[in-house]
C-alpha cells in the first residue's frame, strides 16, 4: 500500500499490508515502510511492474477484418475481428486494433498505439505514438457548424482534421470533432476521461487532464498542465492559460489567466466562490434579520409620525 495524503496516516496502525510506501520522515508504526520521494508515483510504477497490461490479440490480421488495397502496416501490428481499414491508411509498428475498430481513408497512426473496440477514427485523422483510445470513442466526426437562414439551419462542411499527439489517452465514449478548417489538436501527454466532448478547432495543450462529462466548445484554447474537473462546461472562443485548475461543474464563460484556480457558475476565483457560498448559507438568517429590522423601522416611523402629529 502507500500513503500520499497525511490524513491517512492513522491507518498505519491497523494496516495488514506487508509494506507501505511513505514519504521520508518520522513514522510511529511497526509496519514495514519503504521511503520514497513520491509514494503515489512509486505505487504506479510498482503496479505496472506487477500487473503489466497484456493484450489478448496476437500480431496478425484476423480473416474477418476488411483492409483496403494499399494499407501500410508496420511490424507487430494486431488487427482483430471485424476491423475495417480504408485505403490510404498508414499504421506504425505494434499497433493493436480491437474488434470493430473503423479507420477512415487516409488515417495515419504512429507506433505502439492501442485502439479498443468499436472506436471510429474518421478520414484524415493523425494519431501519434503510444496513444490509447478506449471503447466507443469517435475521433474526427463533423464539428457542430450550421448557419441560420430563413428559419432553418444550413450545414457548414467540416473540411479540417484532428491531430492527436504522442502519449495521449482518450477515455471511453469521447467525441473529438474535426475542425471546420485547419485542425482540432490534443497535444502530447494529455489525458481525457470518459464521456468528454471536444468541439471543432479546439486546441488542448500538453500534459493536461480532463475529468468525465466535460464539454469544450469550439475554437477554445486550453494551455499546458491544466486540470479540469468533472462536468465542467467551457464556452467557445476563449483561452484557458497554463496550470489553470477548474473545479467540478464549473461554468467557464470567459478566458482565465495562467495559474488561476476557479470554481462555480459562473466560474470565478475559488476563494471568492467559497466566500459567496458561505454567504448564501446565511441568507435565510439574513432575510429574517432584515424582516425584523423592517418591522422595527415601521414601528419607529409610526411612533415618529404620532409624535409629530401631537406637536
Amino acid at each position: 500500500s502507500f500513503i500520499a495524503n497525511p490524513r491517512y496516516k492513522k491507518f498505519l496502525q491497523t494496516t495488514s499490508a506487508s509494506a507501505v510506501l511513505v514519504p521520508e520522515g518520522k513514522w510511529d508504526t511497526t509496519a514495514a515502510l519503504i521511503f520514497c520521494r513520491n509514494p503515489y508515483l512509486a505505487f504506479a510504477q510498482l503496479m505496472r511492474a506487477f500487473f503489466p497490461k497484456k493484450h489478448a490479440i496476437q500480431p496478425g490480421v484476423h480473416p474477418s477484418a476488411v483492409l483496403a488495397e494499399g494499407v501500410q502496416m508496420g511490424e507487430g501490428c494486431a488487427v482483430a475481428p471485424l476491423v475495417v481499414i480504408e485505403k490510404g491508411c498508414q499504421l506504425g509498428q505494434n499497433v493493436i486494433l480491437y474488434p470493430g475498430v473503423y479507420l477512415g481513408e487516409g488515417v495515419e497512426i504512429g507506433n505502439e498505439v492501442v485502439i479498443y473496440s468499436n472506436v471510429s477514427v474518421l478520414e484524415g485523422v493523425k494519431i501519434g505514438n503510444r496513444v490509447i483510445i478506449h471503447a466507443n470513442s469517435v475521433i474526427g466526426s463533423d464539428g457542430f457548424g450550421f448557419v441560420p437562414h430563413e428559419g432553418r439551419y444550413v450545414k457548414i462542411p467540416q473540411a479540417g482534421t484532428v491531430v492527436i499527439e504522442d502519449d495521449v489517452e482518450i477515455g471511453a465514449n469521447c467525441a473529438i470533432d474535426r475542425a471546420t478548417l485547419g485542425e482540432t489538436r490534443i497535444c502530447k501527454g494529455t489525458k481525457l476521461d470518459n464521456l468528454i466532448q471536444v468541439a471543432h478547432n479546439v486546441q488542448i495543450g500538453e500534459n493536461t487532464v480532463i475529468a468525465a462529462q466535460t464539454g469544450i466548445s469550439g475554437s477554445t484554447k486550453i494551455g499546458n498542465n491544466v486540470t479540469i474537473g468533472g462536468q465542467v462546461g467551457i464556452a467557445g472562443h476563449i483561452i484557458i492559460g497554463d496550470r489553470v485548475v477548474c473545479g467540478a461543474q464549473a461554468g467557464v464563460t470567459k478566458s482565465i489567466p495562467a495559474g488561476t484556480v476557479v470554481s462555480g457558475y459562473q466560474a470565478r476565483p475559488h476563494r471568492q466562490q467559497l466566500r459567496i457560498e458561505a454567504a448564501l448559507q446565511n441568507l435565510p438568517k439574513l432575510i429574517k434579520k432584515i424582516a425584523a429590522m423592517e418591522t422595527q423601522i415601521n414601528k419607529l416611523e409610526k411612533q415618529l409620525q404620532k409624535n409629530q402629529n401631537g406637536d
